[in-house]
């Protein structure tokens, strides 16, 4: 078979879930929306499902493949309901809805007579990131609708912090401080802790906090911070060295010939490239390692396959197992060559079977 695999940790993914419940304030939803950031959410739920205080998905299909999967924790739909339709299966499945825009509470209003059981439900503040949810002119009213509504009842304010991940900064306190002032005034649990609030900002306010990427072992923050060094990777790609060529100075390499060998090279191809994921605008230089050694990247990546320099490696041969990323090469460190972030590069794997440990 192909030599490309994914391993993935889910002892490193129970370490971080952990790690982020101890430094948030009070509960922890899993964040494993987008197939749990390409880790696979059903095993990644089940690895959790005995720590976890609930989780958090993007939409309904997402938490109706972990009901169907025998998890029976809370979750969360982060983006609330689509259509009316959507709530008989909130009741059905025991799902929370985040309630973001009127149209939605439109729904409700109009299910009234459909289910007596009252649901609790995330109402959103938009604090500043102007993305999705209530103002706080509107968040009041939007909350006195919800509760006379028979069905759902709000139970926690949600807001999302747009620049966390710099550090301390004016505007993420002014968030804060305007969904803490608002949560108050409604009696509502808060949720403000995103992975780079818990890790950056200690001592943060709230009931729930939502860790997503550091689940995952990558650092939240846009600089080296302490609590992300004590995380660990959970996926690791890997492939193999299916050639190896000596190529004089002056040749190119790959398509448009953007690598041109600057003295005799030794020129490895492995088995991986852009279908299945790494990302095709990664540089020459971006680094890799082979057989435990660095190398980097040498040429555009191409559909099946990357060529990378072996000269400083001459034990490298056909078969010299290869990291793209992983546990000894932070996928944070792949990004910052590819103009990304950890994020991209876990969500667009595909193609490449994943194997659990």
């Amino acid at each position: 078979m192909r030599p490309a695999l994914v391993s993935i940790d889910l002892a490193a993914l129970q370490h971080n879930y952990r790690l982020a419940k101890q430094h948030g304030p009070g509960r922890a939803l899993a964040v494993i929306k987008a197939d749990a950031y390409g880790h696979g959410a059903v095993a990644c739920a089940r690895a959790l499902a005995a720590d976890a205080d609930g989780f958090a998905v993007s939409c309904m299909e997402e938490a109706l493949q972990l009901r169907e999967a025998g998890i029976v924790q809370p979750i969360v739909l982060l983006e609330g309901i689509f259509s009316a339709d959507e709530i008989e299966l909130c009741f059905q499945h025991q799902l929370w809805p985040v309630i973001h825009a009127s149209w939605q509470i439109d729904f409700l209003e109009l299910h009234q007579a459909a289910n007596h059981q009252q649901l609790p439900c995330w109402l959103k503040l938009d604090s500043g990131m102007h993305r999705v949810g209530f103002s706080p002119d509107e968040l009041a009213g939007a909350c006195q609708r919800l509760q006379r509504c028979t069905q759902l009842k709000p139970q926690v304010l949600i807001t999302h912090l747009a620049r966390a991940d710099e550090g301390y900064n004016q505007a993420t306190a002014g968030q804060i401080n305007r969904a803490t002032a608002m949560a108050v005034q409604l009696g509502l649990q808060l949720s403000l802790g995103n992975s780079a609030a818990v890790v950056g900002w200690p001592g943060l306010p709230g009931s729930w906090s939502r860790p997503g990427i550091m689940l995952y072992g990558a650092n939240p923050l846009l600089a080296p911070h302490p609590l992300s060094s004590q995380l660990e990777p959970v996926m690791t790609l890997e492939s193999e060295i299916i050639s190896v060529r000596e190529l004089p100075a002056g040749e190119a390499v790959g398509y448009g010939g953007r690598f041109v060998t600057r003295a005799r090279s030794r020129i490895g191809v492995v088995a991986l490239g852009y279908a299945d994921g790494y990302p095709r605008h990664a540089t020459d230089g971006t680094p890799v390692l082979v057989d435990g050694g660095r190398a980097t990247l040498a040429g555009r990546v191409s559909m099946d396959m990357l060529a990378v320099d072996l000269s400083d490696i001459p034990a490298a041969r056909v078969g010299s197992k290869v990291e793209l990323w992983g546990k000894n090469l932070s996928a944070d460190e792949v990004a910052r060559h590819a103009d990304t972030i950890s994020y991209c590069l876990f969500t667009a794997i595909k193609r490449i079977p994943l194997h659990y440990y």
